[in-house]
């Protein structure tokens, strides 16, 4: 006879996921490393009180962390789970209703973003005895609607738990997904009320302790084959290096494939890091965000060597940056891999990077020379940003390069993704942390919790504009709250300064960009909106300092540094120079128009719309 236990669902869900573990290369990582949650009547009878009956203090083995917003909880769990190279995760409960509507945004970052995070939204009453409950949405259609089903198109597993005996089959698929490389994202369970607190007789066995082993699958031979016949004929290749080099560890494979073989390195936002800065093959940032270097060379290349990327518009500047390129992906998603009709070598990145450099080939040391011409000329015009007296952006990310060597920047929306991929010198593959899958505001702070809660021994930077704070700056008070060290550096430009941009460049007049009252004309052009940043920063609990200049800017984060707790450095910057795009984004703009800057825009666009490929 099978040995069993009684407990409630929620109960045996918790018991359970503090029993899962991942492994690879012989290191194992717990996979569920705690829970992020708000409480409401959907889940405090059920995983609420499990997780006060197990304990739910920080050394349990699921311990508890009280979020302030359930978008920001989701962000908080995608950070931990990126630092952790998607190794291990935070899990994300929620009670039904806004509180689970609330978590569509952060499991759709985290799925674009192919990261694994798991939520437990709370749900309706699976007898449906009480109907309608509190917060239901009635969908006349269906009696089994709720509005957890928003999830299914933002989550790569989803599945509702209706019944006691369905829970097995339901974690066993969810642990499925979230340890897949190839498969991962946003994992949802949804738990109904009444389900969660039933009680049930479990075999002993699905709580015994569960190690996931994640695979590292090699090249298939006739793949490698092809892939070889395409570097034997190439003479200018370049690499595109995406996170999965990042997350598959490769980057000392990485960096000595490209140095043996002559090859040009250029990083999406996701790869930024994968090879140093100062690497003799590094040529900085790739696409509409990118530098000079990448980009002149993206344009002559004759084959795209793409690793681990999924080929972002940003990163194609909307196909028109490979001119007469063929493409040759090596990722562990068939899905990427087979991206612009590319040779496909569908393998782990650091599997795929070994057999590749046995390949007897080398680039023409005439194109190797010309990289590292551009790549210099392009670190020199970085120094020339960096150095400028007036605190401009760029001069910002410069003393913030500077103090912040062995610690992580985080980043996520507005004007600073742009610059922070130009001019970051990153110099480590952990250093740089900018979410640009879905560019979500509001990710930077929840999202740099998450990454010092995967790793208390690095300084986080999170860095973030006055337009992301004001949307969600409140997980602030959580790092307070758990004593997790941030250092937040708020950079207050009046607005959204990138939007801004951008609409002029569309004819849109920088309308509703600008943080102003609305003025005589009955636009939002009137007098600066009285908000004080920082004395809200300092109402969550925070320290907070203040620069006027790049002296002041350097001794604060010093002080930041080497201080224990929360620190939130606001600073206003000054308009200056920033390196401009190299590389065209397409944004339709409006066909006809009677603003003659919408005519100009248009007739920028049709002539930049002409170099678009198909890539069949």
């Amino acid at each position: 006879m099978t040995n069993t236990t009684r407990l409630t669902v929620a109960q045996a869900l918790v018991r359970f996921l503090a029993q899962q573990w991942t492994e690879r290369d012989g290191v194992e990582h717990r996979l569920i490393a705690g829970c992020v949650g708000i409480f409401g009547h959907g889940n405090v009878a059920g995983i609420g009180q499990a997780l006060a009956e197990q304990g739910a203090g920080t050394h349990d083995p699921l311990p508890y962390y009280l979020a302030r917003n359930e978008q920001a909880m989701v962000h908080t769990a995608a950070g931990y789970a990126r630092q952790s190279d998607r190794l291990s995760t935070l899990a994300c409960t929620s009670s039904i209703g806004p509180g689970a509507t609330n978590m569509v945004t952060g499991a759709a970052l985290a799925t674009i973003n192919r990261l694994p995070v798991l939520l437990l939204p709370g749900d309706l009453f699976a007898t449906r005895v009480a109907s309608p409950v509190l917060q239901e949405l009635e969908d006349p259609r269906s009696y089994d609607v709720s509005v957890n089903d928003c999830l299914r198109p933002v989550s790569r597993f989803w599945d509702r738990v209706n019944r006691p005996e369905q829970l097995p089959a339901a974690l066993l698929g969810a642990m499925r997904v979230l340890t897949d490389p190839a498969e991962t994202g946003a994992v949802t369970l949804a738990l109904p009320q009444d389900v969660q607190a039933e009680a049930y007789d479990w075999p002993e066995e699905l709580f015994a302790r569960r190690v996931w082993h994640v695979a590292r699958p090699v090249p298939e031979p006739a793949a490698l084959a092809r892939a070889a016949e395409l570097l034997r004929g190439s003479r200018r290749p370049l690499i595109v290096a995406g996170g999965g080099v990042k997350y598959s560890g490769a980057c000392a494979e990485l960096a000595r494939f490209a140095g043996r073989h002559g090859v040009p390195v250029a990083e999406t936002q996701a790869g930024k890091g994968a090879v140093p800065y100062d690497h003799p093959c590094a040529v900085g940032a790739i696409g509409h965000t990118g530098t000079r270097a990448a980009d002149t060379l993206a344009r002559e290349t004759d084959l795209v060597i793409g690793i681990g990327t999924r080929y972002s518009d940003f990163t194609t500047a909307s196909r028109t940056l490979f001119r007469q390129a063929r493409f040759l992906n090596v990722n562990v998603a068939a899905f990427d891999a087979a991206k612009h009709a590319a040779e496909t070598l569908v393998a782990d990145a650091r599997e795929a990077l070994k057999a590749l450099d046995d390949v007897d080939w080398r680039a023409d040391p005439d194109w190797t020379s010309r990289a590292a011409e551009l790549a210099a000329a392009w670190q020199a015009e970085t120094d020339r940003f960096y150095g400028g007296t007036e605190l401009t952006q760029p001069v910002v990310l410069g003393v913030l390069n500077e103090v912040a060597a062995g610690g992580v920047v985080v980043n996520a929306a507005g004007s600073m993704p742009g610059d922070l991929h130009r001019l970051w010198r990153a110099s480590d593959p952990g250093q740089y942390h900018v979410e640009y899958g879905y560019s979500c505001m509001g990710y930077e702070i929840a999202g740099g919790l998450g990454v010092k809660l995967a790793a208390p021994e690095r300084e986080v930077f999170v860095l973030v504009g006055d337009g992301s704070y004001l949307m969600m700056a409140q997980e602030i008070a959580t790092a307070v709250q758990e004593g997790v060290k941030l250092v937040v550096v708020l950079v207050d430009n009046q607005g959204f300064a990138s939007i801004g941009a951008l609409s002029e460049s569309v004819g849109a007049l920088r309308l509703g960009t600008a943080y102003r009252k609305r003025g005589p004309s009955g636009r939002l052009d009137g007098e600066r909106l009285p908000v004080d940043l920082a004395a809200n920063a300092a109402s969550l609990g925070a320290d907070v300092l203040t620069a006027a200049d790049p002296q002041t800017l350097r001794a604060a984060l010093a002080k930041a540094v080497a201080s224990p707790r929360t620190t939130v450095v606001y600073v206003e910057t000054v308009p200056g120079p920033a390196p401009g795009a190299e590389a065209w984004w397409d944004v339709p703009v409006a066909e006809v128009s009677g603003l003659a800057e919408a005519r100009a825009a248009r007739e920028r666009y049709d002539e930049a719309k002409r170099d678009q490929r198909p890539y069949l």
